[in-house]
């Protein structure tokens, strides 16, 4: 009868083991694909920052084009300018040399014109 008893209590003993062990492999799995996603965030962000450089720098040496008001953004190709200009020209401009850099994919202009010395 003790014997008995004692399979019971070990069979019982190796059930909780096991699915202990499965437990700690499942949540093992979802740790391991959490980081995957954040590296494909910081990627995107890293893409993104890229971008805005690349822009920004394409505005820098655009002639007759002051880019000391102005700020460039992207976001998966799509970039956006904001700041203030001198004169209307500079906001074609600065259009048409965000468009000619290659990864944009569009081009939204949301500076204002603001004369020097206001």
């Amino acid at each position: 009868m003790k014997a008995i008893q004692a399979i019971k209590m070990a069979a019982g003993a190796f059930v909780v083991l096991a699915s202990i062990n499965a437990y700690a492999q499942a949540s093992d799995a979802d740790m391991t694909a959490q980081p995957s996603a954040k590296q494909t965030a910081k990627a995107a962000k890293s893409a993104d920052r890229a971008l805005s450089r690349k822009v920004r720098s394409a505005l820098a040496k655009a002639k007759d084009l002051s880019v000391s008001n102005i700020t460039v953004r992207a976001r998966s190709g799509a970039v956006t300018l904001q700041g203030s200009v001198p004169e209307q020209p500079q906001v074609d401009k600065a259009t048409e040399v965000a468009q000619g850099v290659a990864g944009v994919t569009s081009v939204k202009n949301a500076l204002t014109i603001r004369p020097v010395g206001q």
